[in-house]
C-alpha cells in the first residue's frame, strides 16, 4: 500500500534531506513539495496526499495555520518536522503522527514514518470495513443469517482472508451490523451499531447508547454519555440509517434519542425545548416539531 507524501518546508536543504529519507522507504510517493503554508494548503487540496511532512514555522501561514484553513475539506496525516520543540503539546493537540526535531535523525524519521504507515493501514481498513458492514446491511434484506453469512465471506475476501478450504484464515461468523424492521412492519432495516475511527483505531458504538447526535458540516459528533465521538458522515444520510421509533430530527442539525428526552418545554416563536435526562437542553425547531410530535404520539 503505498503512501503518498507531500514535503512542506521554506528550506530547500530540510526538503532535501526528508526526500532522501523517504527515499529508503518502501511503498512511498512524494507526490510534491512546497515552501511556504499557503503553497501547501493549495497542493494538499489538489493532490490529496495521504500524509504531509510539516514544518511549523514558515513566513504567511505555519504549520498550523496549514490545517485550518484545511478544515472541512481534505486532511491528510501531518508528521510535523521542526528545530522547535515548544510546539510538541500543540502538534499532538491536532492529532500530528509525531513531531521529530531538526536535524533529522535517520532512526527517529524512520520510527516516525512508521507509525504513519501503520495509522494509513488502520484507517484504509477501516473504511472498507465501513463499506462491507453498509453492503451487507443492503443486501441482507431483512435475513439476520444472510447478513452474518455474507459479512463473513465478504471481509474474508476484501481483507485478505481467505476462507476454510483456500489455505487463508477462516473467518468466524461476526455479528450483523444490525436492524429492526419499521414502524409499519415493512422490510426496512436500521443500524444497531455505528463504526467510529478515531486515533488510529475503530470501534462500534451502539446506537441504544447514544443521547443525540449534532451535525458539523461534513460530520457528525455522536454524544454518548460524557463522551463525543466525531465521524465522517452527513447528518440526512446518518438519519436514514436510524430508527424513527428511537430517534428524531429536532432540528436541521440535531437528532435527539427520545428515550433519552426527560421533557419539552415550550419556547418563543413556536420552538420548543428539549430537555434530556441529564439535562442537557436541545432546541425543537418548529420545521420538525410536527414530525416530532407524530413520531412521540401526541
Amino acid at each position: 500500500m503505498s503512501v503518498r507524501v507531500l514535503i512542506v518546508d521554506d528550506e530547500a536543504l530540510a526538503r532535501q534531506r526528508v526526500r532522501r529519507l523517504l527515499q529508503n522507504e518502501a511503498d512511498v510517493e512524494v507526490v510534491g513539495e512546497a515552501e511556504s503554508g499557503h503553497e501547501a494548503v493549495g497542493l494538499i487540496r489538489e493532490l490529496q496526499p495521504d500524509l504531509v511532512c510539516l514544518d511549523v514555522q514558515m513566513p504567511g501561514l505555519d504549520g498550523f495555520g496549514v490545517l485550518r484553513e484545511l478544515e472541512g475539506g481534505h486532511v491528510p496525516m501531518v508528521l510535523f518536522i521542526t528545530a522547535y520543540d515548544e510546539h510538541a503539546q500543540r502538534a499532538f493537540d491536532v492529532h500530528a503522527v509525531d513531531y521529530v526535531l531538526k536535524p533529522v535523525d535517520a532512526d527517529r524519521f524512520r520510527s516516525a514514518f512508521d507509525k504513519a504507515r501503520r495509522q494509513r493501514a488502520h484507517a484504509v481498513a477501516a473504511e472498507r470495513l465501513g463499506e462491507l458492514l453498509e453492503t451487507v446491511r443492503r443486501l441482507a434484506d431483512g435475513n439476520s443469517d444472510n447478513a452474518t453469512s455474507l459479512l463473513g465471506s465478504t471481509l474474508g475476501g476484501a481483507l485478505g482472508l481467505g476462507g476454510a478450504g483456500s489455505g487463508g484464515t477462516a473467518l468466524a461468523p461476526a455479528p450483523t451490523a444490525g436492524a429492526t424492521s419499521t414502524q409499519g412492519g415493512g422490510a426496512g432495516r436500521y443500524a444497531s451499531r455505528i463504526l467510529v475511527k478515531q486515533d488510529g483505531r475503530m470501534f462500534f458504538v451502539k446506537t441504544t447508547e447514544i443521547d443525540w447526535i449534532e451535525a458539523d458540516r461534513n460530520y457528525v459528533r455522536l454524544h454518548v454519555g460524557k463522551q463525543a465521538h466525531t465521524i465522517r458522515e452527513r447528518i440526512s444520510h446518518l438519519e436514514e440509517t436510524l430508527d424513527p421509533r428511537v430517534f428524531a430530527r429536532i432540528h436541521r442539525s440535531t437528532i435527539v434519542n427520545l428515550n433519552r428526552v426527560r421533557e419539552m418545554q415550550q419556547w418563543f416563536s413556536g420552538d420548543y425545548v428539549v430537555i434530556l435526562e441529564d439535562g442537557t437542553r436541545l432546541r425543537l425547531s418548529r420545521h420538525y416539531r410536527d414530525r416530532v410530535e407524530k413520531q412521540v404520539g401526541v
